[in-house]
């Protein structure tokens, strides 16, 4: 059976030159951040039953445990550098633990982010890690600069990971070929570091973007954690909302659904001034991201709906809430 300290050396530790000073091996590891530069820290868990089904395959589970994290680090536009991994494991099997590095470095290595610590235990299935960027001083796309008259946008496309988790649930039937297509969007999330970037390091003096936050509980109640922080309203175009491929040829009430309250997306929502436009199209392009504009920050308090010909929509749309979900 393998030690906890085998279970690191075999599996987590690397014999390869990164940003660390000292790594994985010591009480703690250090880094030498950039001079000039701050340092951006986000945190998450993925907890079995809660996050991901029990059985979850461990190499796409890798991918997105530090893809949700890497998310945060794009939604600031900060440039990832180093994370811990925290494991709670109900026991040391192989098969599982291979799997499960083989999906994390795979997208920690895309990212040239490197793996410096963490813990490991035994226990029901707990994942946590905890990410580091770095981005310049006055660059972070903070939750609460959105301005009135700001442009609203998204990127990529939504919804196609509550698809598949209807699928799952047997909430709706779809096919297995569709459902498989849905699914990758849910186990497979694309953090979007390379838009962050785009939109943080403009040429000028300050970011193209003003507000920003990944999309993980729902397009609708993301939005309105940067308009609470931002002390601004916004009108939102709900069939401009730009939906997966799956979900796009699913009937309109489910597309608007899916796409405004969905949930598990981790695509970025962002406000950037109208005179940005064309800056913003040509961050997506440099990032290879489709970018979707979907609205306008208003003055005026609260969130509206619209449909595509500017008319109310009343849809009793909720994003999701870990303590208040059963």
């Amino acid at each position: 059976m393998l030690s906890e300290f085998d279970l690191i050396k075999r599996y987590f530790k690397r014999d390869r030159p990164g940003r660390a000073v000292l790594g994985i091996g010591d009480d703690c590891a250090l880094l030498q951040p950039t001079p000039g530069r701050q340092l951006a820290i986000s945190s998450d868990m993925l907890v079995e039953g809660r996050h991901f089904f029990a059985g979850a395959d461990p190499r796409m589970l890798g991918h997105k445990a530090l893809a949700v994290n890497l998310s945060d680090l794009a939604a600031m536009g900060a440039r990832p550098v180093a994370f811990t991994l925290s494991l709670a494991l109900p026991g040391a099997d192989p098969a599982w633990l291979e799997g499960f590095a083989q999906g994390l470095f795979a997208l920690a290595d895309a990212h040239g982010c490197e793996l410096i610590g963490g813990d490991t235990t035994k226990g029901p299935l707990n994942i946590c890690i905890t990410v580091f960027g770095e981005l310049a001083p006055g660059h972070a796309l903070r939750r609460d600069a959105a301005q009135a008259g700001d442009d609203i946008w998204i990127s990529g496309t939504l919804g196609d990971a509550r698809l598949a988790l209807a699928g799952y649930l047997n909430e709706i039937a779809l096919e297995p070929q569709a459902l498989e297509q849905a699914g990758l969007r849910m186990h497979l999330p694309t953090p979007r570091v390379a838009l962050g970037l785009a939109l943080g390091l403009a040429p000028s003096s300050a970011p193209i973007a003003h507000a920003a936050l990944d999309i993980s509980d729902g397009l609708t109640g993301d939005l309105g954690h940067i308009l609470a922080a931002s002390g601004v309203g916004a009108t939102l175009n709900v069939d401009a909302l730009p939906a997966g491929p799956v979900l796009a040829r699913q009937g309109r009430d489910l597309r608007r659904r899916f796409t405004a309250a969905g949930g598990d997306d981790y695509e970025l929502c962002f406000t950037a001034p109208a005179g940005a436009r064309a800056a913003v199209i040509d961050a997506g392009r440099q990032s290879d991201t489709q970018v979707t504009r979907v609205g306008t920050i208003d003055a005026q308090a609260g969130l509206r709906l619209v449909d595509a010909d500017g008319k109310p929509l009343e849809l009793g749309l909720a994003g999701w809430d870990h303590f208040a979900a059963g």
